[in-house]
């Protein structure tokens, strides 16, 4: 299938300033996700937490995710992309800093599903602006876009106990306000700045916004998609208590950095050779086993290993996420971008949604911190044999 034809709601856009909005976005739509884990600890004790419920408040965006991604579809092709990507911003911004009003665990889980709707429906709405603005780079614009949000999640984890925190008197409350105020300037610059697709279409894209449930390529992609998610969700969750548990609280800092920022150096490189990796086989192969090589090294480490291995995890799974999600754009004719991305954004969050619960739970079943690790080496495994079956698959529809 064609992967950069362009179409009727496409439209000829200088190309800096165009992955500007794209890289921004995605930044936008990350940062409040992945500051929580750095304060989890201080949410734990200030709100009387269980681990179960650190899983669900860790788990609760990605309800939000798989729930809102097909009204996202629904609500790009009635009300325009660049609308909905607008208001998904603001939206994610507004609830992001909202959660820092909540004065017990169910007002501190309402924010933050309202934060999940906002990004859920921003999601698919990216390749879809990819596929509009740039119609003849969309390989770049994805590799774009998903570094925009590796950013995102390295930011906000590896800054929030250094530097924010120690600002703030160590509040977890106002560093989560901080950390919003760059998403309410993203949606301000799409309200005012973000070119419209130049269509007789009002909404910029088709009518069509059921995806076709009958096409395994969506199975495909949401199964890789939310192994990938699951693994990396549930190991910002649990890496933080689980170094509590062993008395190295001090390593906490580092190991979300490095988690976090080992992605985004793994999504620079992409970068350079986006085009060159997507439908193959091989990040695949070799990078899904080495997130369960990375895992061992968590649970069997001491000290600086720990960290080592922390971030060969964030490392391989940058690169299965990287190839992932920009599929949709490249593999989807330029109406169904939208549809694609929906329906791979469901299945993927409908998987993942669960994982950081399930590590919770059995944490608390066992009475054994190692053990929350488990289902997410599970999913290591899982997200091996998913993206092997889906680039072979996307290699024969060249």
């Amino acid at each position: 299938m064609p992967s950069a034809v362009p179409n009727a709601g496409s439209v000829a856009l200088p190309l800096i300033p165009i992955l500007i909005l794209l890289w921004l976005a995605g930044t936008a739509i990350r940062i409040p996700l992945l500051v929580v884990p750095p304060v989890v600890p201080l949410i734990h004790d200030d709100l009387h937490m269980s681990e179960t419920q650190v899983g669900l408040l860790i788990g609760l965006p990605l309800v939000m995710f798989a729930i809102a991604a097909i009204p996202g579809s629904l609500l790009i092709a009635r009300l325009g992309v660049l609308r909905v990507a607008t208001v998904g911003l603001a939206t994610t911004a507004l609830a992001a800093a909202a959660r820092s009003l909540a004065g017990d665990v169910w007002t501190l889980y309402a924010a933050t599903a309202l934060m999940g709707f906002g990004v859920a429906i921003v999601q698919p709405a990216l390749p879809t602006l990819a596929r509009i603005w740039t119609p003849t780079r969309i390989w770049l614009a994805s590799a774009v876009y998903t570094n925009g949000m590796l950013i995102g999640a390295t930011v906000g984890s590896a800054l929030t106990i250094p530097y924010v925190l120690p600002l703030v008197d160590n509040g977890w409350r106002p560093a989560i306000v901080a950390w919003a105020v760059p998403g309410f300037l993203v949606a301000l610059l799409y309200a005012v700045a973000a070119p419209r697709p130049k269509t007789a279409n009002p909404a910029g894209m088709p009518q069509r916004w059921w995806p076709d449930w009958r096409d395994p390529l969506i199975w495909l992609l949401g199964g890789t998609l939310g192994t990938n998610n699951g693994l990396f969700f549930a190991a910002n969750a649990f890496v933080p208590d689980y170094l509590t548990s062993l008395g190295r609280g001090d390593l906490i800092g580092a190991a979300l950095g490095w988690l976090n920022g080992a992605q985004l150096m793994a999504s620079c490189i992409l970068l350079l050779m986006a085009e060159r990796i997507q439908r193959t086989v091989w990040p695949f192969a070799i990078f899904g086993p080495l997130t369960v090589v990375g895992l061992f090294g968590v649970v069997l480490g001491q000290g600086l290993w720990i960290v080592a291995s922390t971030a060969l995890v964030g490392f391989a799974a940058a690169v299965t996420f990287v190839v992932t999600f920009g599929l949709p754009a490249i593999l989807s004719p330029p109406d169904d971008v939208h549809r694609m991305a929906g329906g791979m954004f469901a299945i993927s969050y409908a998987i993942a949604v669960i994982v950081p619960v399930i590590c919770g739970a059995v944490w608390d079943i066992t009475g054994v911190p190692w053990t929350a690790f488990i289902p997410v080496g599970l999913c290591g495994l899982c997200l091996t044999v998913f993206g092997t079956m889906l680039s072979l698959r996307s290699a024969h529809q060249q």
